[in-house]
C-alpha cells in the first residue's frame, strides 16, 4: 500500500532561507521566539531554557547541526531548545504587511 503522507515532514527539496530570534506581540504580553523560514514554509518556534545546568567540561562536545547560527548552536549547547509553538504556514498562504512602529 502506498503511504501518501510519506515526506510531509522531510523534503530533499527544503531549504533553510533564514533563520533568527523575534519578539512576538501576543494580546496581553511579549513572546521570544525563534523564526525558521524554508522555502515552502515558516516556522515558529518558542525559546525554552533548560532549568537544569549541565555540568562538567564536556557539554561544548554535544553534536549541533553546523547549518544554524552559532547564536543557535551556544544556546543548544547550554541546553536550551525550541519548541514548535504553532503548525507551520506555509508560503503561499503566508500574507505579510508593513505596521507603522506607532
Amino acid at each position: 500500500r502506498e503511504n501518501s503522507s510519506e515526506n510531509i515532514l522531510s523534503s530533499a527539496n527544503r531549504l533553510l532561507l533564514h533563520e533568527g530570534r523575534l519578539t512576538l506581540a501576543e494580546s496581553t504580553r511579549l513572546l521570544d521566539v525563534y523564526l525558521f523560514l524554508f522555502n515552502d514554509f515558516l516556522l515558529i518556534t518558542k525559546i525554552k531554557r533548560n532549568k537544569k545546568k549541565y555540568g562538567g567540561s564536556d557539554t561544548g562536545l554535544i553534536p549541533v547541526c553546523p547549518s544554524l547560527t552559532p547564536e543557535l548552536q551556544s544556546f543548544i549547547r547550554d541546553g536550551g531548545f525550541c519548541m514548535v509553538l504553532d503548525q507551520p504556514i506555509p508560503l503561499d498562504r503566508l500574507i505579510l504587511k508593513n505596521v507603522d512602529p506607532v
